[in-house]
């Protein structure tokens, strides 16, 4: 059944804009906590989740409930359509003991026929924590205890060991003797081998810092050194007397980590160390295991992130050759947290060549380098970006990855060959897709949707039909039959210095294009990320916004990715300038609109949002007159040294540019009234940024409202209750400020 709707797309001038037909006698939220719950229906069709491709690709399993509702790993065969139980923890217990076993996750062995468990986990940062690792076994169905208290663990490609780190050293554990055989003693309370430090970990997007060679005779990893990074504080008000965490983190400025990786053999203990020669300060925040027997790529930056070297290492003598060095005017990625890009290079098997995604011509391309590091030829080309490599096939030198060429908006699927020729588009879908393809290439799992379709998500096979629709969108469709909702509207304009973006609205519920409406600018804004596709809006949060009559606004300031380096890159060196100004053009746009009242005009966000919902406040006080900034950085000299040198340079070299972009430096700015919202126990943004930021405050005489939720981490929420009591204060705090209620409006507690 195909939904009736009305989206417009505005270019240029703005109209007035219509909603679903007969929105006005549909069903608004009776609260705000029934909205927020909301985006489980918005969210369209779910279809598998945890999804692994095994057997090489030729199934994939998935978490499924049972009709008791306890967890259930199945796998699904595509090509004769069996769906097979592979796992039921129900009945089950922890090996030695009558407690029912339980686990948080797990992963699959490269052989397809044993799953490692990790159970009891207590977290540490973003990514890790410890936990105790059970190897499960499809063929015997045995439970086996294999590591405790591990940081990471991982069977060996052949099965044989499980290898793991625990308090700083590397150990492996014999499945077949169940012997635990410890290979490095080095480590203390600083230096530890296997795992990284806060700054690393959080950075550089990963939490196991060793890998298994593909054939299981070595482990190479990361030692890391951080005897010389300064320690933060963050207090637990929770007991009687506070309770404090201590972590290592460096600032611009402040003495990094230091890394050496080392190889060691698994069966001998030999060590060696790969040292690339290199003096100074560098990260080696990447390493990869080639298809050349005993030859490991490393990959270092410099300090300022904006020279990159690969470098092959023989891991039995190491020895070393330069492959390839890369030099940039501002930075250099490694990896795209916001496309979920774990790798800019990729070394697929099969192949002595490798892969990289760079934007060394102005827009993000593949390029094919063979071996020596001679470049072979760039494999895509035009004024649009590849945000993912999706898989490699070795065999028909076959390449698959998903662009923008569609629409920065849009996400669509391609092949082309690894020369460059024959691309084809494979996704015909107007929107955003996300795929999940088989490591063979054979099959994907689609899931798309678009600002008029609610999400599907279908099995094809890769180049020919759908398989099968594994998730439709018919719960979402029936629910928007009898519910108020506003579709999300894109619109583009130019700016007064001639930029042209993309921005998104949600508007009021009902809509009058004879009244004036209050906006909010909901934002991000951050170097590299992206807030506006063309998807379903599935936000409770901006629903229930609508339904009280707030114009919400997103915007794809400069700075974000996929509109080509020079969009994004403006930012280097001042954080905060460009995506300000692109926030009040983008107002003062708005302003023309009969609709839009240009004196309730507010701002909110959180993290970079929270930072660029002060920044904005203080550089274009007269156009907005709220804001709403949670766990935001207050001056980029207090938040860590790789992501804030990597956007704004060293502190040595930039320190006006670090002074300028302060929102604590030019907090006597601010004119309309705010918000400030932050945890105690926040790891990512320390709350001595929202600290001196309001002693700045103070000291101009201005006021402002302030939340703190001591016991949570970054976004300041720790609990569903939290959660919903933030977006209770949010929703309060707008309506005083910009509808001049003293509550607001239906079902607030």
């Amino acid at each position: 059944m195909r939904l009736k709707r009305s989206v417009v797309m505005l270019t240029g001038l703005l109209v007035a804009v219509p909603v679903f037909v007969g929105a006005q006698q549909k069903s608004t939220f009776g609260s705000l906590d029934d909205a927020l719950r909301a985006g489980s229906v918005l969210s369209g069709g779910r279809g598998p989740t945890d999804v692994n491709w095994i057997d090489g690709g030729a199934r994939y399993s998935y978490i499924a409930r049972d009709p008791s509702g306890g967890q259930e790993i199945r796998a699904f065969d595509p090509a004769t359509g069996r769906d097979t139980l592979l796992f039921d923890a129900k009945g089950m217990t922890f090996p030695g003991t009558d407690r029912a076993f339980s686990y948080r996750s797990f992963q699959w062995a490269h052989d397809s026929r044993h799953l490692v468990f990790q159970a009891d986990f207590n977290p540490l940062y973003r990514r890790s924590g410890t936990a105790d690792f059970y190897v499960y076994s499809l063929d015997d169905h045995s439970l086996r205890l294999a590591a405790k208290g591990a940081r990471t663990g991982e069977l060996s490609p052949d099965g044989a060991m499980l290898g793991y780190e625990r308090d700083g050293n590397m150990f492996v554990y014999s499945m077949s003797g169940r012997q635990e055989t410890q290979l490095t003693h080095d480590a203390t309370a600083t230096r530890y081998n296997g795992h990284f430090d806060w700054v690393y970990e959080e950075e550089f997007g990963m939490a196991q810092a060793w890998s298994w060679s593909p054939d299981s005779r070595h482990i190479a990893y990361w030692q890391v050194d951080a005897s010389a990074e300064p320690v933060d504080q963050f207090t637990d008000f929770a007991g009687a007397h506070p309770d404090y965490t201590k972590i290592r983190i460096p600032q611009p400025g402040d003495s990094n980590p230091t890394v050496k990786i080392g190889v060691v053999d698994v069966h001998t203990g030999k060590k060696v160390w790969l040292d690339p020669g290199l003096s100074g300060d560098y990260y080696v925040p990447r390493i990869y295991w080639t298809s050349e027997p005993d030859t490991l790529a490393v990959l270092t930056l410099n300090r300022p992130q904006n020279e990159m070297r690969v470098y092959f290492f023989d891991v039995t003598t190491g020895g070393k050759r330069l492959v390839l060095t890369q030099k940039s005017d501002t930075w250099i990625d490694v990896y795209d947290f916001y496309a979920g890009v774990q790798d800019m290079i990729s070394f697929p098997a099969g192949t002595h060549e490798f892969f990289w995604i760079s934007d060394r011509d102005g827009w993000q391309h593949i390029y094919r380098y063979d071996y020596s590091g001679k470049l072979l030829n760039q494999v895509t080309h035009g004024k649009w970006s590849v945000t993912r490599i999706e898989g490699t096939d070795a065999r028909h030198k076959v390449l698959y990855y998903t662009s923008t060429e569609a629409s920065p908006l849009q996400r669509q699927l391609y092949e082309v060959r690894f020369d460059g020729s024959q691309e084809r588009r494979l996704t015909t879908d107007q929107g955003r897709h996300t795929i999940d393809m088989s490591p063979s290439t054979a099959y994907y799992i689609d899931s798309w949707s678009s600002v008029s379709t609610p999400r599907r998500v279908a099995l094809y096979a890769t180049g020919k039909e759908m398989i099968k629709v594994l998730g439709d969108n018919t719960r979402t469709t029936e629910w928007l039959q009898t519910h108020a909702y506003s579709p999300t509207v894109l619109f583009g304009f130019t700016t007064s210095d001639g930029q042209k973006l993309d921005g998104s609205l949600v508007m009021p519920v009902p809509f009058d294009s004879t009244k004036q409406y209050p906006v909010v600018f909901a934002i991000y804004g951050g170097p590299g990320s992206q807030q506006v596709y063309d998807e379903f809006g599935t936000s409770g949060w901006d629903q229930w916004l609508a339904q009280q009559g707030y114009v919400v606004v997103g915007l794809n300031n400069r700075g974000s990715n996929n509109y080509g380096s020079a969009f994004e890159k403006i930012v280097y060196r001042h954080l905060g300038k460009w995506e300000s100004h692109d926030f009040a053009e983008a107002a003062k746009y708005l302003e023309t609109r009969s609709w839009v009242d240009p004196a309730r005009i507010g701002i909110m966000g959180t993290s970079y949002g929270g930072y660029s919902t002060l920044y904005t406040l203080e550089m274009y006080p007269n156009v907005f007159s709220v804001g709403i900034a949670n766990s935001a950085v207050t001056d980029w000299r207090l938040y860590d040294s790789i992501y804030t040198e990597r956007y704004m340079g060293l502190l040595g070299d930039n320190l006006e540019g670090y002074k300028s972009s302060s929102a604590v430096e030019n907090a006597d700015k601010i004119k309309g009234k705010l918000l400030v919202v932050h945890s105690m126990m926040d790891d990512n943004v320390h709350p001595r940024n929202t600290m001196q930021f309001l002693t700045a405050l103070t000291n101009a005489g201005h006021d402002a409202d302030v939340r703190i939720y001591p016991p949570g981490r970054h976004g300041a929420a720790y609990n569903l209750e939290s959660y919903e009591l933030e977006y209770h204060v949010y929703d309060r705090f707008l309506a005083r400020q910009l509808k001049g209620a003293g509550e607001p409006g239906s079902g607030m507690n």
